[in-house]
């Protein structure tokens, strides 16, 4: 599963602080940045924020 999402640096920093677990490091591309975290039943959930605020 996929969500794209704005300013993804503060987003995972936020969830981090709600007890919301963080999935390795943010990965930068020339498409967007993507991080992970896992939903309360362990299934790992993307996060993408893109460069192209066209895909908002």
């Amino acid at each position: 599963m996929n969500f794209r999402v704005e300013n993804l640096k503060e987003l995972l920093k936020v969830l981090k602080k709600e007890g919301v677990t963080v999935v390795g490091e943010i990965e930068e591309y020339e498409y967007g940045k993507f991080g992970w975290i896992l939903d309360p039943d362990g299934n790992k959930i993307e996060l993408w924020e893109p460069i192209d605020e066209a895909f908002l």
